[in-house]
């Protein structure tokens, strides 16, 4: 017996598949001007999603960078020499 998440994840996956044969079809059956303009449409959007990785990468690894000058920088000095000062003063 299935579940209702279950029918709804079956019927999500038939309503794709119907989807995508749909697509398909309507391409196979195209004008050779109407191929090329969806050919047109799928480059660019390959574009924009490349660029928008390209700036997304760009960012975390200045973010990264940024976060691991903090802890190699002069505050990670500051902070070891607090935690020995009050080791010593502990000790003592």
């Amino acid at each position: 017996m299935t579940t209702r998440k279950q029918n709804t994840g079956i019927a999500a996956a038939v309503l794709g598949l119907a989807g995508g044969l749909f697509a398909w079809w309507k391409y196979k059956n195209a004008s050779e001007e109407e191929k090329a303009k969806i050919k047109g449409k799928i480059n660019d959007l390959g574009s924009k999603l490349k660029e928008t990785y390209t700036d997304a990468e760009i960012k975390v690894k200045e973010a990264y960078d940024e976060v691991e000058h903090k802890i190699t920088g002069n505050d990670t000095k500051k902070f070891k020499k607090d935690v020995e000062r009050e080791v010593e003063k502990i000790a003592n």
